[in-house]
């Protein structure tokens, strides 16, 4: 296999280790060991365990900026709920376990994180005021809505993973729309 193979390699296998147990928990000899490639190869590619971390959220996750709302004036639960199924994160449920995991204890991946939930409510925001017309002088109900289904939206993986229940993102939608209405 080519060097690129292993890189991978070691990247999948980290994935699956810090979204399973954590990175703190996760020594990088497990990580080497899990990939298939000697512990040395590991730091050729990521001189510290860090390195692993900032590639895997620098890498597998994309925040997609910018991107069109379908909005339906008068319908805000479906646009919300086309909204929820256009999400502007690009990441395996692991990626998602692991952004939240680890917020809190790394910069970068808190930003990223942080960027997400910009950008998601920024979108969710604008789509209620296309849905909504009559409603934009209300622009705290509308902040309000947008940051509560921003934060149902990207929450969700962890939830089930905690509790096994998933969350229908269309009744989410129809219990903000109902909100403002």
């Amino acid at each position: 296999m080519g060097s690129g193979d292993a890189r991978t390699r070691i990247l999948d296998a980290a994935e699956e280790l810090f979204a399973g147990g954590g990175y703190q928990a996760t020594p990088t000899a497990v990580i080497a060991r899990l990939a298939r490639v000697p512990k040395g190869l590991v730091f050729h590619y990521f001189p510290r365990k860090i390195d692993v971390l900032v590639a895997l959220v620098a890498e597998r996750t994309l925040v997609e900026e910018g991107r069109e709302v379908e909005a339906v004036p008068g319908d805000p639960a479906g646009t919300l709920s086309r909204l929820s199924r256009r999400l502007p994160l690009r990441a395996s449920p692991a990626m998602r376990r692991i952004l939240f995991r680890e917020a809190d204890t790394h910069g970068s991946v808190s930003e990223r994180l942080g960027r997400l939930n910009g950008e998601l409510i920024r979108r969710a925001r604008f789509a209620l005021e296309l849905a909504l017309p009559g409603t934009r002088g209300d622009a705290a109900r509308l902040e309000v809505a947008a940051a509560t289904f921003a934060a149902v939206l990207l929450y969700q993986e962890n939830l089930c993973q905690l509790t096994g229940h998933q969350l229908d993102p269309d009744a989410v939608a129809e219990l903000i729309a109902h909100s403002l209405a």
